[in-house]
């Protein structure tokens, strides 16, 4: 536990300087002592002897929670009682042998930026809204006349679509060299609203990681709405995303619905009126091999 108390520590610390709302509880002794470093009122040997009496309070039981339910894989065993560690597990192993390696901080990164900035903001649900740059590849809220920069829409969309690329499954980086990163795609294509769609495509709920063979390589989709098969593809990554935490949900119970029928209805309906806006020629393409 000392060794995992200093990353910790650090990153509270790092998170609570960039947004100071950390925790749906107003009080919390063990981020008070993080404020603390931060404004040197107590040196880093005590921050962290307060991060192993107070930090771990909640996060080792509530980790390998998500949803309500426990996940399938577990990466640690928890043996605090009996000498005061916890012991990684094959699983553990696996995941940072994985080609997801790469990813797994940005992903985290991005997660943690999308929920403390939502927190921070205190916005209504009906105005909590995540809106798309384009231009700079960027999630982002708009409120009271000022713009929010949030996290990179590459990073915030990986975990939601297991690392893969939307149509053909195949593995996909969010970081590295540009050649071999994922693009954001827009499911309908954006072209639609230069002919007059009427709903705007820009936002979370169109938007998808793709590899760049998919997106424009050869026999690529370009401009072209993808195939009917990958609605339901779709409807669930949303899903997915509804049951996150803030922003998120939030963006897509207001634009398509408070219920998983409302949103599949939605985009039934999106597609067929897509449909007519252009030449019905779907898109798809072969899936690689799931290993």
């Amino acid at each position: 536990m000392e060794d995992l108390a200093i990353p910790f520590s650090e990153e509270i610390s790092r998170h609570l300087a960039l947004c100071d709302v950390q925790s749906t509880n107003s009080q919390s002794k063990f981020l008070d002592s993080c404020r603390a470093f931060n404004v040197g009122e107590i040196e880093k040997k005590q921050l962290i002897e307060k991060t192993l009496k107070l930090g771990f309070k909640n996060v080792i039981d509530a980790f390998h929670i998500v949803d309500s339910s426990n996940v399938k894989s577990k990466f640690f065993e928890d043996r605090r009682s009996t000498n005061g560690s916890i012991v990684l597990t094959d699983d553990f192993l696996a995941l940072f042998s994985s080609q997801q390696k790469s990813n797994l901080y940005e992903e985290t990164e991005a997660r943690w930026r999308l929920v403390e900035t939502a927190w921070m903001l205190k916005l209504p649900p009906r105005l909590m809204n995540v809106d798309y740059d384009q231009q700079k590849n960027e999630l982002f809220i708009a409120s009271k006349n000022r713009r929010i920069s949030l996290t990179s829409a590459r990073s915030a969309l990986d975990g939601y679509q297991s690392g893969k690329c939307f149509y053909c499954r195949k593995t996909i980086q969010v970081i590295g060299e540009a050649n071999d990163l994922a693009e954001v795609d827009h499911f309908f294509p954006w072209m639609l609203m230069n002919r007059a769609f009427p709903k705007n495509l820009d936002l979370l709920w169109n938007l998808v990681l793709a590899c760049q063979e998919c997106n424009r390589g050869v026999g690529g989709k370009f401009e072209r709405i993808p195939h009917s098969k990958y609605l339901e593809r779709l409807h669930l990554r949303n899903e997915s995303l509804i049951k996150s935490h803030k922003p998120l949900r939030e963006t897509l119970k207001n634009l398509a619905g408070p219920e998983g029928q409302d949103r599949k209805a939605f985009l039934e309906k999106t597609y067929s009126e897509a449909m007519g806006y252009m030449n019905p020629d779907p898109w798809y393409v072969e899936e690689v091999e799931a290993t």
